[in-house]
């Protein structure tokens, strides 16, 4: 965290252009949960940074969509006692956030068809299931 988030190897996210907030945590902390602000709260403006090309953030505003508001996006963390901890935790959860939403998108499926032999095996199972269930049937009179 000296010059800010690495989110891959070629984007880095300045710490400028992240803005952090404290609270009081619900969460476990016995006697201190009480008087330490522990809780952490990330904030990253993804419509205004500089620090992703314009096509890495438009692929990222899009499939962030439901999460931002007004172009910001926010991530928490309160699981840890420690305030340190959670932003830790904070800052991994962004990074991971936005890799998996600049990352190139997957290639498309290539249509294949079952091989004859599948299709003869499915087809002779159906028999078989066919033939046990018939057996089963009361007689016919």
């Amino acid at each position: 965290m000296d010059d800010g988030l690495q989110v891959t190897s070629r984007v880095t996210i300045p710490r400028g252009e992240l803005g952090w907030r404290f609270s009081r945590s619900s969460g476990p902390g016995g006697q201190s949960v009480n008087t330490a602000d522990s809780r952490v709260e990330l904030s990253f403006d993804l419509a205004a940074t500089a620090a992703l090309p314009e096509h890495l953030k438009a692929r990222a505003l899009a499939r962030l969509e439901s999460r931002l508001v007004g172009g910001v996006l926010t991530v928490t963390a309160s699981e840890h006692r420690s305030q340190l901890q959670n932003r830790r935790a904070a800052a991994a959860r962004l990074v991971r956030l936005l890799a998996d939403a600049i990352a190139p998108p997957a290639r498309p499926r290539r249509p294949t068809r079952p091989s004859r032999g599948a299709v003869e095996r499915r087809l002779a199972s159906k028999r078989r299931r066919s033939e046990t269930k018939r057996d089963r049937r009361p007689p016919a009179d």
